[in-house]
């Protein structure tokens, strides 16, 4: 096959990247890097099977040649990143996501979507399941992520019913590993820092909220299955062990060997109080999930921070 990532030198996209080039195929990258990096995809750019080029896709987008499928990945994903890019959040979900599905459906390709457990909100149902339809405050300073990615999903379905292209939409839920930024604002990359540092671990409120937190390799997996299967409508993709972001920070203040503590602070506003996904379809569609342990998971990421 050949496919083109969106966000392709992000997290989760340069992960996905390697991946489909790992199986054979060839894969055309795109990003802005507003918050991806070329460190991500240096070791991909020697592969002749790899095609990269620096791009907005809020912008029309134009591709030679065949395409099997479009994987729009490209957002800012984390808290300090879509509260200091609003309006690029919001124009990523909705211009970007109409200008991919238009290059999918141009193609005759397959879509995917990365969208987000943040479609959930701050859920009144626990686990989530798909059915859910969420508890969202749109004109919260989360909503700019929140709703760009609601648009997202409802966009994709319409190209789906409308224009007939095989879309998929993957809601992804917390995920970790190599490749994070140290300061992206995320909890696990935060603590692995910090802890690291010597610093304390900062956590919001007093540490109850729960968080379910993926290991990208297994993640990655999930993705790439659910790509290859025929099946439309919202598949979560998460890991269902469930933590207190508490004990998260005490797992890697033991990692680490650290006695620099815990220091707590005033809870964000519209932060969720928990979070869990329903795997129950990804694993009957998918015979999916996750297989690395958050300690081990953890261990990786450490390893990872530390060599930086």
């Amino acid at each position: 096959m050949r496919v083109l990532i969106t966000g392709a030198a992000g997290f989760l996209g340069s992960h996905l990247a390697e991946r489909f080039l790992g199986e054979g195929h060839r894969v055309v990258g795109l990003d802005n890097f507003v918050t991806g990096s070329p460190d991500n995809i240096g070791h991909l750019l020697e592969n002749a099977r790899f095609k990269f080029y620096r791009y907005d896709v809020t912008d029309f987008i134009y591709v030679e040649g065949e395409l099997d499928g479009v994987l729009h990945f490209a957002s800012p994903a984390s808290p300090i990143d879509y509260l200091q890019l609003p309006i690029q959040t919001l124009k990523v979900g909705s211009l970007g996501t109409h200008k991919a599905l238009g290059l999918a459906k141009a193609k005759g390709a397959r879509f995917l979507l990365a969208s987000t457990s943040e479609v959930y909100g701050d859920p009144a149902v626990h686990p989530q399941p798909e059915t859910y339809w969420g508890h969202v405050n749109p004109v919260g300073p989360r909503g700019v992520y929140d709703e760009a990615k609601r648009f997202s999903e409802a966009m994709t379905m319409a190209y789906h019913r409308y224009h007939d292209v095989d879309t998929r939409i993957a809601r992804i839920f917390n995920t970790y590993g190599p490749r994070m930024r140290q300061n992206d604002g995320r909890v696990v990359s935060n603590f692995c820092v910090q802890a690291l540092r010597g610093e304390p671990l900062t956590i919001y409120g007093d540490g109850s909220q729960t968080r379910s937190f993926c290991y990208v390799d297994d993640l990655i997996e999930g993705i790439y299955r659910l790509f290859n299967v025929g099946y439309t409508d919202p598949v979560n993709l998460g890991n269902p062990a469930e933590f207190t972001v508490r004990q998260l920070a005490e797992l890697v203040l033991d990692l680490t060997a650290s006695d620099a503590g815990i220091e707590q602070r005033a809870l964000p506003e519209d932060d969720p109080k928990i979070r869990q996904p329903d795997i129950s379809l990804a694993r009957e569609l998918l015979g999916w999930e996750p297989r690395i342990e958050v300690r081990e998971g953890l261990r990786r990421t450490l390893e990872y921070f530390s060599g930086l």
